[in-house]
C-alpha cells in the first residue's frame, strides 16, 4: 500500500529534507506526507533525528536542503509565528511569574488579538483541559500534570491547524503519564487537527498513534499504522524495537525437508506452512526468524509442531508472567497468564504461532 498522499491532500508534507551539523548528516533526504487530522507519531531512539525533524517542521532549525509544506504552503523559510503551528515543549517552558491564566494568553497578546477573543480562547481551552480551577495559580502551586495541561492549553489557544509535541510526557511519573496520554487522544478525537507527536516510548507511540514513522539516524524505517508495524515489521530493526519485551530473534537458514522449505537453527527444525512470505522461500539462505514472546504458546497444544524447553528464570509481572526459556540454543521470552506459575529447571512445551512469526533476511535484515 502506498503510504504517500499528495501534497493537496496533506496538512503537512516534507520534500528531500536533509540536515547536516558539518560533517554529521542528522536528515537525510526525507519525504513524509501527513494527512489532514492525522496523529503522526515519530519514534526512535535518542539521536535518530526525530525531535530535529520536528523542529525543522516548528522552524526552529534550517534545514540544509528540501522542503516543507503545511497546508498546501511553502513554509521553509518562514518563522516559526507564521507557519500556522502550536508547540508543546517537554520541558512545559512555562512564565513561572504569570498565572495560569497570563500563560495561556501571553502570545495573544503579544499578537495584539482583541481581549475578548482572547477570553473565549482561554475559556475553550480551560475547558477541554479542565484546568479551569487553575487559572489563578502560577507554575509553582501546580503539579507536573497540571503544568503540562497548561503547556498544551497555550498551543491550544493559538487556533491552529498543526499541533507539533516534542516528548511531553517523559518529565512524569507513569501514572500521570498514562492519565495525560488518554486525555491527548480524547484531544485529538475532538479537535480533529492534524498533531505529529515525538516519543522514544514505544507504548505512547502504539496507543496514540494513526500511523507510526519508525526513525534510525535520520532516515524512517517503517510508515504504517501501529497494528502492521507490530505484526509485519520491515525490517529486523523495526522488529526488536517495537515490543516490551522485544521479539524473540533465532538465527538459521532455510533447508529443504519433504519438498518443502523450513527454517533450521541448532538442528532443530520450524515448519514454515503458515508463514506468509512476501517473496519465494529458497533453501541455503541465511535467515533470522522473529516470533514475540506472546506468540509461543507454553504447554498447550495448538495444532502446530511441539518444541521441548527449559525455564530458566520466571518473572511475575501481575497479569502476566514472563518465562525465560532455553531452546535449541537461544533463550526465549514467553508471556503466559499471571497465575500460572513454574520453577527455574522445569521443562515445558511450546507451540509457535507461525502465522504471526517474521522471517528476515540475514544479510540485508529486510523482512522476507
Amino acid at each position: 500500500m502506498n503510504q504517500n498522499v499528495s501534497i493537496a491532500n496533506s496538512s503537512v508534507s516534507i520534500r528531500d529534507l536533509s540536515l547536516s551539523f558539518g560533517s554529521v548528516n542528522v536528515l537525510q533526504n526525507l519525504d513524509l506526507d501527513i494527512r489532514d487530522g492525522e496523529f503522526l507519531v515519530l519514534l526512535g531512539s535518542s539521536g535518530c533525528g526525530k525531535s530535529t525533524l520536528l523542529n525543522c517542521i516548528a522552524g526552529l532549525l534550517e534545514p540544509t536542503d528540501g522542503q516543507i509544506f503545511i497546508k498546501d504552503r511553502n513554509v521553509t523559510w518562514e518563522e516559526p509565528k507564521d507557519r500556522g503551528i502550536g508547540m508543546v515543549f517537554q520541558s512545559y517552558a512555562l512564565y513561572p511569574q504569570m498565572t495560569v491564566e497570563k500563560n495561556l494568553s501571553f502570545g495573544l497578546r503579544v499578537a495584539k488579538v482583541p481581549k475578548e477573543e482572547i477570553d473565549k480562547r482561554v475559556a475553550r481551552a480551560a475547558e477541554i483541559l479542565q484546568i479551569g480551577p487553575l487559572l489563578k495559580r502560577k507554575p509553582a502551586e501546580l503539579s507536573g500534570g497540571q503544568r503540562q495541561r497548561v503547556a498544551i492549553g497555550r498551543a491550544l489557544v493559538r487556533d491552529v491547524d498543526v499541533f507539533l509535541f516534542d516528548e511531553p510526557l517523559s518529565n512524569l511519573d507513569a501514572k500521570l503519564r498514562s492519565e495525560l496520554r488518554v486525555e491527548i487522544k480524547r484531544l485529538h478525537q475532538s479537535l480533529k487537527n492534524t498533531m505529529i507527536y515525538v516519543t522514544h516510548d514505544q507504548i505512547e507511540a502504539l496507543t496514540l498513534a494513526d500511523r507510526i514513522a519508525i526513525m534510525k539516524s535520520g532516515v524512517i524505517q517503517q510508515l504504517d499504522d501501529p497494528i502492521r508495524i507490530y505484526n509485519k515489521p520491515k525490517n529486523l530493526f523495526v522488529a526488536g524495537f517495537i515490543g516490551s519485551p522485544s521479539m524473540n530473534f533465532l538465527r538459521g537458514e532455510l533447508v529443504e525437508e519433504g519438498g518443502r522449505v523450513v527454517f533450521r537453527t541448532h538442528g532443530v527444525n520450524f515448519s514454515l506452512d503458515r508463514y506468509e512470505a512476501a517473496e519465494p522461500l529458497r533453501a541455503g539462505r541465511k535467515v533470522v526468524l522473529g516470533v514475540r514472546p506472546e506468540h509461543i504458546t507454553v504447554d498447550g497444544r495448538t495444532g502446530g509442531e511441539v518444541h521441548e524447553a527449559v525455564v530458566d528464570i520466571e518473572e511475575p509481572m501481575g497479569a502476566d508472567n514472563l518465562l525465560w526459556l532455553k531452546h535449541a540454543g537461544h533463550t526465549l521470552s514467553v508471556r503466559i497468564g499471571g497465575a500460572r506459575r513454574y520453577a527455574v529447571g522445569a521443562k515445558v512445551e511450546l507451540s509457535f504461532d507461525m502465522s504471526l512469526a517474521s522471517l528476515f533476511d540475514a544479510e540485508t535484515e529486510d523482512r522476507i
